[in-house]
């Protein structure tokens, strides 16, 4: 036996802290447009970028830190829903490129009242401590550490 405790260990807490988050924030738009989390982590990332920009699969892999198999089946799933459009990326044609539709914009704008509110709900429940979580997190992110490369905690 180990003094080791899973439960105390913080890199498993944000782990499971941010499955709870994610899964609790899906069942906002689950019901209404019929995506999941992956679909909404490949819209949201489409949604930051200019209507003209295109976006390969592999670089909606690095920003919303899914698979490349995850991000392709979410797209094709958003594809067949009129959400994304894909095209041969115009700078290598080996590449996809997506983009949002008008669907999927129309989507986002509905989709963003409803996250901002969801996020006012977390900050609220952290009371007088979510401005230091939240720098905190900003801390972790940032820190070049934790850039996402290496072994997974």
């Amino acid at each position: 036996m180990t003094d080791f405790i899973l439960d105390d260990f913080l890199p498993y807490q944000l782990a499971v802290l941010a499955e709870q988050v994610s899964r609790d924030f899906s069942l906002r738009y689950r019901k209404r447009f019929g995506i999941s989390i992956a679909e909404w982590r490949v819209v949201a990332h489409l949604s930051q970028e200019r209507p003209d920009t295109h976006i390969s699969v592999g670089e909606i892999c690095r920003r919303v830190s899914l698979e490349k198999s995850k991000v392709s089946r979410a797209a094709t799933r958003l594809e067949a829903a009129g959400y994304v459009q894909k095209r041969p990326h115009p700078e290598d044609g080996r590449l996809v490129a997506l983009q949002l539709t008008p669907k999927g914009r129309a989507m986002v704008a509905e989709l963003t009242p409803i996250a901002r509110a969801f996020e006012a709900e977390v900050m609220q429940r952290l009371g007088p401590d979510g401005a230091a979580f939240r720098a905190a997190i900003g801390t972790l992110l940032g820190s070049s550490s934790f850039g996402g490369v290496g072994p997974d905690a």
